[in-house]
């Protein structure tokens, strides 16, 4: 699959390569976009914007691993950059995975990783190949975990798209998955995670 899948990306590349200038981006007038939150600190608004959208956000480590512990999940995932600062703070009774395994994977009911930044406008959490390498973990537990560094929080959509970094691959997520495809029935956890969560950390 990692094979196919780089062929694809080369090959998008190779199309590209000919072209003299890529198109920039159109100028934005954030003010007049999203009038209304000028007031509130970018941190703040994404708190709450996250939790508007159904997203779960934690204050702090300790405040993290509180509710991890309260759901009683057994196993889950760590992403290896995190695991130093957050291998102390688990629950002896807890397995906690550096490496996913692709055998296991109905095992993990949780992942912890990095996330490239967020939006606060929207509550959207900003995931990239180059933060989190190991998409699998953002997308097949029932929970996810995105540690967003404080500085990476982005004022707003139009922000967000001036400081998208080169990757070939950006997703946004903005709350838990969702899907009402069948009979018109709103349904979480069908094509991604169930429970969104995000922790604000400062930055490492």
């Amino acid at each position: 699959m990692s094979e196919e899948r780089d062929e694809i990306f080369a090959r998008v590349r190779r199309a590209l390569a000919p072209l003299p200038v890529r198109t920039a981006l159109p100028d934005w007038d954030p003010a007049r976009i999203a009038p209304g939150f000028a007031a509130a600190d970018s941190c703040t608004l994404f708190v709450e914007r996250f939790r508007e959208v159904g997203g779960v956000p934690l204050s702090s480590r300790q405040g993290l691993m509180a509710w991890l512990a309260g759901k009683g999940w057994a196993c889950g995932y760590c992403d290896p950059g995190l695991w130093p600062e957050l291998r102390g703070h688990f629950p002896p009774q807890m397995e906690v995975s550096t490496s996913l395994r692709r055998a296991r994977i109905d095992d993990y009911a949780f992942a912890i990783t990095v996330a490239s930044g967020a939006i606060a406008e929207t509550g959207t959490v900003i995931l990239t190949d180059r933060d989190t390498p190991v998409r699998l973990a953002a997308l097949a537990p029932w929970a996810h975990v995105a540690v967003i560094p404080r500085s990476r929080i982005h004022r707003s959509i139009a922000c967000a798209l001036g400081a998208m970094p080169d990757d070939p691959n950006i997703v946004w997520v903005t709350g838990p998955s969702k899907t009402a495809d069948i009979e018109g029935i709103l349904i979480e956890g069908v094509h991604g995670p169930g429970i969104q969560a995000a922790w604000v950390a400062d930055d490492r």
